[in-house]
């Protein structure tokens, strides 16, 4: 595997030469850029942030060694520990097995039960599951006992989606789990009836023990805005329902939006079972936690897209539980399994540490940044990123972030501004925190590290600073 062995020598040296975290010195902002932070009517004292040329001297650092809530940008210290310690090539893999003596009789019976070995894939979705599930229908196999989830990757990582803002049905709440589809959510679905003039709902996957209740108004006419509908959820003995209500023009079209249902083993036990049956397969036992036998034979197997192509989704669309999940792989890479939340961030420490990027206080808590405990500097976030441009892995980390005013959670910023597509960067936002960091080009060829962490009740004023800041790097 693509992994960075530095020797501690050559880390001192390094950061020696390029400065380090406990070298750093604040330095006043340049005059554009503290006009573009006194027009956000907040005190100096809500940011942390710095201002430097790659590879060269810093313009500007403010409170650059106190550690903020980062919100989002603490993905980019999760996935870069990922990238840089399993390589770029790195996958998962999902694999189906039976008993080594197992067989499958004329009419397609399985004698034995059937074993899954997931290893934490934080993208498979429905459409690979089906693969998967279509690899054993064409080995002849269409019926099925038990199916045996060998769990042992993660221990017991299981979150209370509920637990961070009370918004349990959210899909960026999620649970990780090391055996995850679609990140667990499912998707509701409208579809205008045009001759009705009325909206018909269905759900995918179509799992049992979902209702929707739809009261959605039919808007007659021209297209002129999207669905105005809200939602909610209500969870029973049985399952869960779904209210929606609110208005939709038919002209527009379908719409969707995803929402979770059960927790992430439920949600998986039933999707087996229903694309099982889509496929025309039949189960008598049932979806349940088991070890493997070591002498188990693979009759199916699912590879993820690699860690440069899974990171890029992370990043851009800043995907929480995919982050957590990512997190995990890392404490069981490193020989931690059953790996744990807190192992892993442990291991994602002793990583940046083993490359002479200096944490102090820095609190990884779960890597996503959904926390209100999580805590970086951007004195830290911005020596990460000066190491991550000098290592061979760099491209991929590089455009892993969000292209400003092209994609990703930039999408909407500076879109017809001049800066549109010069930088690459990472968004973070909680209730108090906004936060941005990332590597912004110049007109002139020259690039900058740009990292601001603004904790305030009113942090959402930094936005416009964001921006400003990047334009002006943009134009030196």
């Amino acid at each position: 595997m693509f992994r960075h062995k530095f020797a501690i020598t050559l880390a001192t040296t390094l950061v020696t030469f390029f400065g380090s975290v406990a070298q750093a010195a604040d330095k006043a902002m340049p005059a554009e850029v503290a006009r573009a932070w006194a027009k956000t009517g907040l005190p100096e004292s809500a940011m942390s942030m710095v201002i430097e040329e790659v590879q060269g001297q810093r313009l500007a650092g403010v409170n650059a060694a106190e550690f903020k809530n980062p919100a989002s940008v603490m993905k980019l210290v999760t996935t870069w520990a990922a990238l840089s310690e399993l390589g770029p090539e790195y996958v998962w893999q999902t694999a189906f097995l039976i008993d080594k003596n197992a067989t499958i009789s004329d009419s397609g019976v399985l004698s034995g039960p059937v074993y899954l070995r997931p290893t934490g894939d934080p993208v498979i979705m429905l459409e690979d599951l089906w693969r998967l599930l279509r690899e054993l229908r064409l080995r002849g196999i269409r019926q099925i006992n038990d199916i045996v989830v060998d769990r042992s990757a993660f221990g017991d990582v299981a979150i209370d989606p509920a637990e961070f803002d009370g918004k349990g049905d959210r899909p960026y709440n999620a649970s990780p789990d090391v055996f995850m589809i679609g990140f667990g959510a499912v998707r509701l679905v409208f579809t205008p009836d045009l001759q009705a003039k009325r909206w018909r709902a269905f759900v995918d996957p179509p799992i049992p023990g979902i209702e929707i209740d739809s009261d959605i108004k039919y808007q007659d006419g021209s297209c002129r805005r999207g669905p105005q509908v809200g939602a909610q959820t209500v969870n029973g003995p049985n399952g869960v329902r779904f209210r929606v209500s609110g208005e939709a023009y038919g002209a527009c079209g379908e719409f969707d939006f995803y929402r979770l249902a059960f927790d992430q083993q439920a949600f998986a036990a039933r999707t087996l079972k229903t694309m099982w049956g889509e496929l025309g397969g039949t189960m008598t036992g049932t979806v349940k936690d088991g070890q493997i036998p070591a002498d188990a034979v693979p009759v199916a197997a699912h590879q993820s897209p690699p860690l440069a192509e899974v990171i890029r989704l992370v990043n851009k669309r800043s995907n929480n539980v995919m982050t957590r999940v990512l997190m995990l792989t890392l404490g069981a890479e490193a020989g931690q399994r059953p790996a744990t939340v807190a192992g892993s961030a442990e291991v994602v420490k002793r990583i940046l540490t083993n490359q002479g990027i200096e944490l102090g206080q820095t609190v990884i808590e779960n890597g996503s940044g959904l926390s209100r405990n999580a805590r970086i500097s951007a004195d830290v976030m911005a020596d990460m990123l000066q190491h991550a441009w000098r290592s061979p892995a760099m491209p991929e980390y590089v455009s892993s972030m969000a292209i400003l005013g092209v994609d990703g959670t930039l999408r909407g910023r500076l879109r017809g501004d001049d800066a549109r597509g010069y930088a690459n960067m990472k968004t973070g936002a909680l209730k108090d925190a906004r936060a941005i960091a990332g590597y912004v080009l110049s007109k002139s060829g020259k690039r900058y590290v740009f990292v601001s962490l603004v904790n305030h009740p009113q942090a959402y004023k930094a936005r416009d600073f964001e921006n400003a800041v990047m334009t002006w790097l943009n134009d030196r």
